[in-house]
């Protein structure tokens, strides 16, 4: 099977994700996506808004439920951390030699991407899609033969906004999968 994986702290999960995840399912041509729950981006230390890594997955499997082809995955909270990448792509590929694996990242990690660890060993042994993000600019005639980009929609919606606007007692209906509503507004109005 041809899986992408789709890395996140999903910190909460929200339907730009899933359409987003529904898009390059299609467009890259994957069987399934992976929506990878992590526990800590190594470039991003230091964070102090980040829910119990439980409840974060929890809620991205209540948000997927029923959606064809696209799956919440625990993986990497089990693995060591920090949670590297090229760690979780080595260890993906050992327990499931019978799947390709895929990364899917947005413009913007694509900007940081040298400063990933084995950086140069992720582009050697896996494909990587790239999906643009608003003010990421990619020369995509600069691209190494193991990238591409994919025309995916902009969705502006952010985790950043909807942790804001439950702070402020406003609206995130549409937002945030319906099944989820009652659950995001508890858990990251009583995390604040």
């Amino acid at each position: 099977m041809k899986i992408g994986i789709f890395g996140g702290s999903f910190n909460p999960i929200h339907t730009g994700h899933i359409a987003l995840a529904r898009q390059l399912l299609t467009l890259a041509g994957l069987d399934e996506v992976w929506l990878m729950v992590s526990p800590q981006n190594p470039l991003k230390q230091g964070r102090n808004d980040l829910l119990d890594d439980q409840l974060r997955y929890q809620m991205a499997r209540l948000a997927l439920h029923g959606e064809e082809g696209i799956v919440a995955c625990s993986y990497e909270l089990h693995l060591p951390r920090p949670s590297y990448t090229w760690n979780t792509l080595q260890r993906l590929s050992k327990d499931y030699p019978h799947h390709q694996f895929t990364l899917l990242i947005g413009g913007d990690n694509w900007q940081l991407f040298p400063r990933w660890y084995k950086a140069e060993d992720i582009l050697k042994n896996h494909n990587v899609i790239i999906y643009p993000r608003r003010g990421s600019e990619i020369d995509s005639s600069a691209l190494p033969s193991s990238v591409s980009i994919v025309n995916t929609e902009l969705l502006d919606i952010s985790s950043t906004e909807i942790r804001q606007r439950i702070l402020e007692g406003k609206d995130i209906r549409g937002m945030v999968p319906t099944p989820i509503l009652p659950l995001v507004r508890k858990c990251y109005l009583n995390f604040s």
